[in-house]
């Protein structure tokens, strides 16, 4: 799980909650028709821009912001050679028996193929359509996180303006023009909280995961070609070492 994010999303509510307990009670700020304007409203718009199936894709992959294994580019690197070693000793047949405990399913497709004995190009353009998808996926969930952020401060501002139509048309009853204000103000309040501590940090989240996981299968994919056309395994270091800075560089072989 990644802490970060927990903790940065409860530390957000927590300060602006407790700001708000250090001025004045929080039933001052808990207005259900704001909440209707803004939390409906926003959710309302998205399903208008998104087809159905995609918001229900969402789901699936706003989880990578809360849960992510994260593979780091040396182990990668170091279970390459690993297996670039078993293969020019004992044949690349001899990694199928590796293929069972790898838990990522790209690395395990590309080698199989592989072993299936299917030629380097082929795999290649395999391998790249699956990198293709994978970003497709992240980038929707993405988009439609910076949709939600977008259209949350656009329906607090509606909400401002139904309360201040309200407010002005009932100004002969100063009773009723606290309630109004109320609703005008809440809904910009709750608009803004849910774009700039909820939506938008999670968009950003996963456009790094995205990126990053991306990094990771380009170097699988790399490393699968490399294994697929019998490069030794100090070759196939040297072109995985591609991917880290100069000053992370490492070699098994030294």
């Amino acid at each position: 799980m990644d802490i970060a994010t927990l903790v940065g999303i409860v530390m957000a509510f927590a300060l602006v909650v407790g700001s708000i307990l250090m001025g004045s009670g929080l039933g001052l700020f808990i207005n259900i028709p704001s909440v209707m304007i803004v939390v409906g409203g926003t959710l309302g718009a998205t399903m208008i821009n998104y087809p159905l199936p995609d918001i229900l894709k969402v789901s699936k992959v706003v989880k990578n912001a809360f849960f992510h294994r994260r593979h780091t580019v040396k182990e990668l690197i170091g279970e390459f050679v690993t297996l670039a070693g078993t293969a020019r000793r004992e044949g690349i047949l001899a990694l199928e028996s590796s293929i069972g405990d790898m838990k990522d399913e790209f690395m395990r497709k590309g080698l199989q193929l592989s072993i299936d004995g299917l030629e380097p190009s082929s795999i290649k353009e395999i391998l790249n359509t699956e990198i293709e998808s994978i970003q497709d996926r992240h980038k929707l969930g993405a988009e439609i996180f910076t949709t939600l952020g977008t259209y949350a401060p656009a329906m607090g501002m509606i909400g401002t303006l139904i309360g201040l139509v309200q407010m002005l048309q009932t100004m002969d009853d100063p009773s009723s023009i606290g309630p109004a204000m109320a609703v005008a103000l809440l809904t910009t309040f709750y608009g803004a909280v849910m774009a700039n501590v909820l939506f938008l940090p999670i968009a950003g989240k996963l456009r790094n995961r995205s990126s990053e996981e991306v990094m990771n299968k380009e170097l699988m994919s790399e490393g699968i070609m490399s294994i697929a056309k019998g490069d030794n395994p100090r070759l196939l270091e040297q072109k995985l070492n591609a991917y880290l800075p100069p000053q992370m560089r490492e070699s098994m072989f030294e």
